[in-house]
């Protein structure tokens, strides 16, 4: 699945060397962790290499898997390699502790670039509320906006329990938004800002997604004369088979016969398979049903990869217990917020700002190559900056 990401990548940089572009656009979670794997980087970098030689400048933000507690990324490495530009730049007022951005000009087309970078748990919050936007407004030309967070107006209805924030906190008179950050591809338009878009992913990156969506894809924007063109592209790397079934009143025999009977003259060759069960078992357990047998099958027919999904299957008798399905990201919060104020050393804001923070700091992984003192180390003095200490 991971090389399924890493070809999306590769075929949606190929498409816009094609079509010839002035510049691509990238607005967070370039990888899906602050340190990538050494063989994802090669691969990328290779490809970005392609871009800068047949000058087609890369412009980004860090996302919210892009950013590291101790302010170190992997787009800080690759754009003193010269690879790509963050254009996420700015300074605090000393005075009135407003964030200033600055903007970066395109020299290709003159076209004005800014944005700000995203944080997990809505950490980025601050920034928009501290934001100048006098300067940002009041710029002449065309401008683009890039922004890796959640906005209430763009939010797909399965996304609605989601912490959000109103569109109101960007900047206002900017031709363009690209946003990241919501895996689902929505583009709108807004009376004193313009377009504002998320892309989504490049490739689904769970089952639901590979469900939903089928396959990823980006939007090219064209500006001809004034008149600004948004189209959707998309990027399809692999063939997509989604099979849902109910198995109510079934038993395990009668499943695996129907799972197996339906996909019989099927052509599964280098396909992504999806396989949803639900429903109230007639006896037995959901692990009586013989999906070794299935997967063996499927897997000699030329299946590439098989993801299977039996939340919503129960056995007879079972007594549910209702979870609201939610982002994690938010069923996390809630937890915090359920316990907060159990001593009063910060107020509760900050407690669940620090708590939040403290949280993505304790979920950085060890990098390849160092000691796991080294390692231990640097957890330790990331938590300190935190704190203060």
């Amino acid at each position: 699945m991971r090389d399924l990401s890493t070809k999306a990548f590769l075929t949606a940089i190929d498409q816009c060397v094609h079509d010839q572009v002035d510049f691509i656009l990238f607005a967070g979670d370039i990888f899906n962790t602050s340190l990538p794997s050494l063989d994802t980087l090669k691969i990328v970098t290779k490809k970005m290499k392609e871009l800068k030689d047949k000058n087609i400048p890369l412009y980004v933000i860090a996302g919210s898997h892009d950013f590291s507690p101790s302010g170190k990324t992997m787009i800080d490495v690759l754009e003193n390699a010269g690879l790509l530009k963050n254009v996420c730049r700015g300074k605090i007022h000393p005075e009135t502790k407003e964030l200033h951005l600055q903007f970066f000009t395109d020299p290709k087309t003159g076209v004005k670039l800014t944005g700000i970078l995203g944080r997990k748990g809505q950490l980025d919050k601050t920034y928009y509320q501290n934001l100048h936007l006098e300067n940002l407004e009041q710029e002449s030309g065309y401008k683009i906006f890039m922004f890796h967070t959640t906005l209430s107006e763009m939010k797909p209805k399965h996304m609605e329990k989601i912490e959000s924030q109103p569109a109101s906190f960007l900047p206002k008179n900017f031709n363009y938004y690209a946003g990241g950050h919501i895996h689902h591809p929505t583009k709108i338009e807004l009376e004193g800002y313009g377009t504002l878009t998320y892309p989504g992913a490049l490739f689904p990156n769970n089952f639901a997604e590979v469900e939903k969506y089928s396959h990823g894809g980006y939007y090219l924007i064209t500006v001809d004369e004034g008149i600004q063109k948004v189209e959707w592209i998309p990027v399809k790397v692999m063939e997509h088979h989604d099979f849902t079934l109910d198995c109510s009143q079934k038993s395990p025999e009668v499943i695996t016969f129907e799972i197996l009977d339906h996909f019989e003259k099927k052509e599964l060759q280098d396909q992504l398979i999806t396989i949803r069960l639900a429903g109230i078992l007639a006896k037995g357990k959901a692990s009586d049903i013989n999906f070794n047998h299935i997967l063996t099958e499927l897997y000699r027919k030329g299946a590439y990869f098989i993801m299977k999904n039996t939340y919503s299957l129960q056995s007879e008798g079972f007594e549910e217990i209702k979870i609201a399905a939610s982002n994690p990201e938010m069923m996390e919060e809630e937890i915090i917020k359920e316990h907060l104020q159990q001593n009063k050393l910060y107020g509760a804001e900050t407690e669940l700002f620090l708590t939040k923070t403290l949280l993505s700091a304790l979920t950085t992984t060890k990098k390849e190559g160092e000691t796991l003192t080294d390692f231990q180390e640097r957890v330790v003095q990331e938590i300190s900056k935190i704190l203060n200490l």
